[in-house]
């Protein structure tokens, strides 16, 4: 039995890792499930799973999920420290899927156990890439991308021959707001914001792909995940979602990874890594589907995309203080407290306002990250204001 561990549990990369391996009980043994702070779930999923161990972020619940587990033999704990601990058991493979920098010192804790790591926090690599990938070399550990657009691209790459590739070419579905025009846009809600036409997704990310940040965001994790400068990388807008992201190779050839808009899939690719493993998934149609459309990303409507970019190629801090913002943005835009085009002003600003060195240690990636969300924070009661 392959014995995993998922951080986050019950987001929607949590909740389709559980899908997969309550699917196929005789092959997976669970270790530890973490939430953030929804205790209830955390325990139902805990006790479907005989995990050994549930551990709840926010130490406020933890009274909630003793008592949900009362009985059962299951170990609990609570707080952020007891999350790197959960991350540090010996198991096989780590999902790491805990949204934002909240997720940073957990995925760095399971890379530092050398073992094999689902990464689905984006942030991690955003943030502290060179550090996070730093850190898997020296302790052995592998590193599989589970967003669906890297995870395609890491099944089309060759990679014992990189020289060969010549651009990666991330897809991206423009979100719900593809065609709308760009004054209709200040009245955008939070509703309209995470209601993807494609995908079913947490609500960050969502506001991220309606904002076309996320696919930012991965052009920064792709420069990471695989050896090509930035300009060898690229976007494509494509409504279907059915090709997932692509690989063009020095001969002209390209690859390209297509499926049905279905987390389960690159989630199971990493489960099964080097092999494969069944999924409910829904078997992709070609002929009813009839045709597949691409265009060149808008910049003057998704200006984020545009900011990620720069941030890219400038590298050293921006990375962080990008995402950061962009947390802090987004979070406000939920609660009500900032426009959607407030969202990429905001990020905007606080790029312009602060430009620290490089970081060289986690510690220092999260020095970076408080001090971009405080001045994030303030702009944020300016708009409010």
């Amino acid at each position: 039995m392959m014995r995993i561990s998922i951080l986050g549990a019950t987001g929607s990369i949590g909740s389709s890792t559980l899908d997969l391996v309550e699917r196929d009980p005789d092959r997976f043994e669970v270790i530890a499930l973490t939430a953030g702070s929804d205790a209830a779930r955390l325990a139902a999923a805990a006790i479907r799973t005989n995990a050994r161990l549930a551990v709840v972020a926010d130490a406020r619940k933890l009274p909630e999920l003793r008592d949900a587990l009362a009985g059962t033999g299951i170990a609990v704990a609570g707080g952020d420290d007891a999350v790197c601990d959960a991350a540090r058991l010996d198991c096989d493979w780590t999902m790491a899927a805990i949204v934002g920098c909240a997720g940073l010192k957990p995925a760095m804790a399971a890379l530092e156990q050398g073992r094999t790591v689902a990464l689905a926090n984006k942030e991690s690599l955003v943030s502290s890439g060179t550090i996070m990938m730093a850190a898997a070399q020296r302790y052995g550990a592998t590193l599989l991308p589970v967003d669906s657009e890297h995870n395609a691209v890491f099944q089309c790459l060759d990679r014992t021959a990189p020289r060969s590739v010549s651009r990666i070419i991330l897809t991206a579905s423009g979100g719900p707001f593809r065609t709308t025009p760009i004054e209709a846009m200040r009245a955008i809600t939070p509703e309209q914001a995470v209601a993807h036409p494609n995908w079913s997704m947490g609500a960050k990310i969502s506001v991220d792909s309606a904002t076309m940040m996320n696919k930012g965001l991965e052009l920064i994790e792709a420069r990471h995940l695989f050896p090509v400068a930035p300009e060898q990388l690229d976007v494509i807008v494509h409504r279907q979602s059915v090709v997932h992201s692509m690989v063009e190779y020095v001969d002209g050839s390209v690859l390209a990874q297509l499926g049905t808009p279905d987390m389960r899939t690159p989630i199971a690719y990493a489960l099964a890594w080097p092999d494969r493993m069944n999924t409910p998934c829904e078997r992709l149609d070609l002929a009813t589907i009839g045709s597949l459309d691409f265009e060149a990303p808008d910049h003057d409507r998704f200006p984020a995309l545009r900011l990620a970019k720069e941030a890219l190629v400038a590298d050293g801090a921006r990375p962080a203080i990008l995402n950061a913002a962009n947390e802090v943005a987004v979070a406000a835009f939920l609660a009500r407290r900032v426009g959607f085009l407030e969202i990429a002003a905001i990020v905007a600003d606080t790029l312009d306002r602060y430009d620290p060195a490089a970081p060289e240690t986690l510690d220092a990636v999260l020095a970076i990250d408080a001090e971009a969300r405080r001045i994030a924070g303030e702009r944020v009661k300016d708009c409010v204001a």
